[in-house]
């Protein structure tokens, strides 16, 4: 895979996961903890896309390294959340677990990423 086509489904990957992600939150029942988990979980989940976008315009190689870093700790926060959204609701639990089965593999394909560009550049 060329590497446009990387960053392109990448970004389109984190796009889908943050909509799906709303999506969920739009089911959670009306209740305190779920309004704090909400508000974090949708924080968290838009961080990493918006991350994503921002490291395609980063000035630098370390910039590029820093905003992927900063898309890696967004997803592993997404992770978090969507793991403490499983007792709020049990009918929503199929949908949470595909959730973090799509955000652990973008937190191991940025891990990866930044492990190669770091390889790469000694940074």
């Amino acid at each position: 895979m060329k590497n446009e086509e990387f960053k392109r489904k990448l970004i389109n990957r984190a796009f889908i996961l943050a909509r799906k992600t709303i999506a969920l939150v739009d089911k959670f029942p009306n209740k305190r903890s779920a309004w704090v988990i909400s508000d974090q979980l949708i924080r968290a989940t838009t961080s990493i896309g918006a991350n994503i976008i921002e490291a395609q315009a980063a000035s630098s190689k370390r910039d590029f390294i820093n905003f992927l870093n900063h898309a890696l700790k967004s997803g592993n926060e997404t992770k978090f959340w969507l793991s403490l959204a499983k007792d709020l609701d049990s009918k929503l639990l199929s949908e949470i677990e595909l959730l973090l089965k799509e955000t652990d593999e973008l937190v191991k394909i940025l891990g990866a990423s930044i492990s190669t560009l770091k390889g790469k550049n000694k940074l």
